[in-house]
């Protein structure tokens, strides 16, 4: 069987595409194609970014992946984690095996979730994108990331990028929204359909996960409440938030009482905010809470992957029928990496209803001082990694 290798790359550094069977497509490449990177080789603090030149370029593995020449990326609070090693054993339970060295380690680990980018090569099945098409992408955080110039995602993953982005606008919205996404589709049952009307509380709204929940909701026509620091003020109205909590100003329980009752909160602090913010949801009227704050990832890390989920599920459960008695449904959410979520996202971005809010962006060399200003907190906004010069 003749098949086209589809890339633009120089002829003398065009990896080949070989048949697997029927089973999948492998990128053959010579181990002399390498392009820049920042990995980790082990977890640690900032000290533990690398940057290095000479990482294996990435290749194909599936019928449904394509290579993405990585533009521009963004950095999320889940890669200071990972940095960190938070999460490591469950994640690692969770990589692909033919993405993990022989030895069975994940090192070296490239981190970021967002990328804006155009695809390069494309699997034998895939239909919806091809070559040169501009696409965004969240990659899960059980792969290799977008800390780099090249990518591998499947088409699960990736969308087309909205056209009135750049790309180093379009680096900051994926992880972010399909976060939100996540926590008010998938774990509340919200949607363009039902929000119309509905009171929506979210603490923590400043951050990137909040400013697109707002947005997200305000496109659905719901009524949103936000809690921040006074100083985000401007911002969340900006977004168009209806009202806003200063939670520095005086007691949030205080504030709260004075606002009517929610139909959902979600919630990016959790902490002490889980047990007050349930007392202001609207009892018996399937009001539902979900925290993007859960026990799930540390349990494994400290207590092995079997009694961490043991732990964990019995957590859960007893949140659950706890608030359930109250009439009240109560709901964890995660990051769930989805294309054609992106798809609408990006319906919504091009009608002028979302965009991006970004602080800083920082070219591809001073990546370590983009975690630098993550850590630091009090972000209005994403810090975007500028992989490729715009100007060039």
């Amino acid at each position: 069987m003749n098949i086209v290798c589809r890339s633009a790359f120089h002829l003398c550094r065009r990896p080949s595409i070989i048949a697997d069977g029927g089973r999948g497509v492998h990128t053959s490449c010579r181990r002399s194609i390498v392009m820049p990177a920042w990995v980790i080789d082990k977890y640690g603090d900032n000290d533990v970014l690398r940057f290095n030149e000479n990482v294996l370029f990435p290749i194909i593995h599936y019928p449904n992946e394509v290579i993405i020449k990585v533009h521009a990326a963004s950095v999320n609070p889940i890669d200071v984690n990972m940095r960190n090693g938070y999460g490591a054993k469950s994640l690692n339970m969770s990589r692909d095996p033919l993405n993990v060295k022989m030895s069975g380690t994940e090192f070296p680990l490239t981190l970021g979730r967002d990328a804006s980018g155009t695809v390069m090569e494309c699997g034998l099945s895939v239909r919806y994108f091809k070559p040169g098409d501009q696409v965004w992408a969240a990659i899960p955080p059980w792969k290799q990331g977008t800390f780099a110039e090249f990518v591998v995602a499947s088409v699960n993953e990736v969308s087309l990028k909205p056209k009135s982005l750049s790309h180093t606008e379009a680096a900051s919205l994926p992880y972010a929204i399909l976060t939100a996404w996540a926590a008010l589709v998938n774990s509340c049952g919200l949607s363009k359909e039902k929000c119309p009307g509905k009171r929506v509380l979210i603490i923590g709204s400043s951050g990137g996960v909040g400013t697109a929940a707002i947005q997200l909701l305000k496109a659905w026509g719901a009524h949103v409440t936000a809690v921040c620091s006074g100083n985000a003020f401007t911002l969340m109205k900006d977004l168009g938030a209806d009202d806003m909590i200063d939670y520095t100003a005086a007691r949030l329980e205080e504030q709260l009482r004075t606002r009517e009752l929610f139909d959902t909160i979600l919630d990016n602090i959790g902490g002490t905010h889980e047990e007050l913010a349930l007392q202001f949801l609207k009892p018996w009227s399937g009001a539902s809470y979900v925290t993007l704050v859960t026990p799930f990832l540390y349990n494994n890390d400290q207590l092995g992957i079997a009694d961490g989920m043991m732990r964990t599920g019995v957590t859960l459960a007893s949140k659950v029928m706890k608030h359930y008695y109250k009439g009240i449904h109560y709901r964890w959410g995660f990051f769930a990496p989805n294309g054609p979520s992106l798809d609408e996202i990006g319906e919504l971005v091009d009608a002028g209803k979302i965009r991006p809010v970004i602080e800083n962006v920082v070219p591809f060399t001073d990546v370590p001082q983009a975690f630098k200003k993550l850590e630091a907190g009090h972000a209005r906004g994403k810090t975007v990694i500028q992989v490729v010069d715009p100007k060039k």
